[in-house]
């Protein structure tokens, strides 16, 4: 059995990835109820993945990815997940040891970018980059089902929300853009 433990963040600015090349992803859910397993189809680059992610328990939960023939994932994607579409690019980006999957998001997700760090036990310590913005880890409007199917989030709990159009901006910390 996989077991995933990320915790998740907002990235405050995207000049650090200015020298990085990322990989195009496109990704749908064929299935979500609450409690169960979530269904994703992805396609990563010229590879395809069937992933099956169980719910959140204190940072961690049950993950199993397969791979499939990325003509399969196309005709799910195109057929299967009602045309509720993510979209972004994944940069990997070392610090201090860590590997950061920050992900751009494009289409009606533009100007927002997310930081995923995955780890080896809930309570292992991380090293904040200058770049890394408020921990969005609980907060479910920020999984990548919950952006597909609402979109944006709007401003709560004290967490700024990226809802502007275009180039992805630098938010200072308390959320004034700039």
């Amino acid at each position: 059995m996989a077991l995933e433990i990320e915790r998740r963040f907002l990235v405050l600015e995207t000049g650090f990835l200015q020298p990085l090349t990322g990989e195009r992803i496109i990704q749908g859910y064929v299935a979500k109820e609450a409690g169960a397993m979530t269904t994703r189809v992805r396609i990563r680059g010229q590879r395809a993945y069937l992933t099956l992610k169980g719910p959140i328990n204190d940072l961690c939960r049950d993950e199993f990815e397969y791979p499939i023939p990325v003509d399969d994932a196309r005709q799910i994607l195109a057929s299967h997940c009602g045309g509720v579409l993510v979209e972004k690019t994944r940069y990997l980006v070392d610090y201090r040891s860590q590997c950061f999957e920050v992900d751009v998001f494009h289409g009606r997700l533009s100007g927002l970018t997310i930081a995923e760090l995955e780890l080896a036990r809930p309570d292992q310590h991380i090293q904040r980059p200058p770049w890394l913005g408020p921990e969005v880890t609980g907060d479910k409007r920020y999984g990548n089902y919950a952006l597909a199917q609402f979109g944006l989030p709007t401003v709560a709990a004290g967490i700024a929300s990226p809802t502007f159009r275009g180039a992805p901006q630098s938010v200072r910390p308390g959320g004034e853009r700039h």
